[in-house]
C-alpha cells in the first residue's frame, strides 16, 4: 500500500528534518542515499548543514517510491534512475528540436504575414495617395480664383496644405 506525502511547500530550501518528515524517511537514511545516489547533492552551508532544494526532494521521493514501495534494490533503483533521467533529456532534446522546428515555421508564416500587410498597406497608401490627388483637383476647379486678400482664398491655401501634409504623411515609409 502506497503512503501518502505531504505537499511539497513552496520554498527554495529544505532542511534535512523538513526533507525527512516530506518523505518519511529518517534523516540517517538520507544521508547514506546521498553516498549511493550521485543525483543527489544538497548544499552545504557552516557546520555542515544540509540544504535541499524542491528538485532534490521530488528525487529522494522517486528514490524512496523505487525502493520502499516497487521493491528495487540499490543498485536497481540507481539504474533506474539513470534510466529515467537519460529518458529524460532525450525527450527534453526532441522537445527541443520540435521548438526549434516550430520557431522556424512560426518566423516563416511572421515573414509572409508582413509581407502581406506591408502589401496591403502600401496599396491602401496609394489608393489614399489617389483620393487626395483627387479630391485636390476637384477643389482647384470647383472654387473660384478669388484674390489674395480675401478671407476664402486664405481658408483654401490652409486646407490645400493641410492636405500635401496628410499626403506626404501616408507616402513616408514605415
Amino acid at each position: 500500500m502506497e503512503n501518502i506525502l505531504p505537499p511539497i511547500p513552496a520554498k527554495r530550501y529544505f532542511t534535512i528534518g523538513e526533507v525527512a518528515d516530506l518523505c518519511a524517511i529518517k534523516p540517517h537514511v538520507l544521508r547514506y542515499w546521498e553516498q549511493e545516489f550521485t543525483q543527489l547533492k544538497p548544499m552545504k552551508r557552516s557546520g555542515n548543514r544540509r540544504y535541499y532544494q524542491r528538485h532534490e526532494v521530488q528525487m529522494i521521493r522517486r528514490i524512496r517510491d523505487l525502493l520502499y514501495e516497487q521493491g528495487f534494490t540499490i543498485n536497481g533503483a540507481r539504474n533506474k534512475l539513470q534510466e529515467m533521467m537519460h529518458s529524460l533529456r532525450t525527450q527534453n532534446q526532441n522537445d527541443s528540436n520540435s521548438l526549434r522546428e516550430v520557431g522556424v515555421q512560426v518566423k516563416g508564416f511572421n515573414q509572409n504575414i508582413h509581407s502581406e500587410l506591408n502589401d496591403e498597406f502600401h496599396t491602401h497608401i496609394d489608393d489614399e495617395d489617389d483620393n487626395l490627388n483627387d479630391a485636390l483637383s476637384i477643389l482647384q476647379h470647383e472654387v473660384p480664383a478669388y484674390d489674395q486678400t480675401t478671407e476664402l482664398s486664405l481658408l483654401w491655401r490652409t486646407v490645400r496644405q493641410e492636405l500635401f501634409e496628410i499626403r506626404t504623411m501616408l507616402n513616408a515609409p514605415h
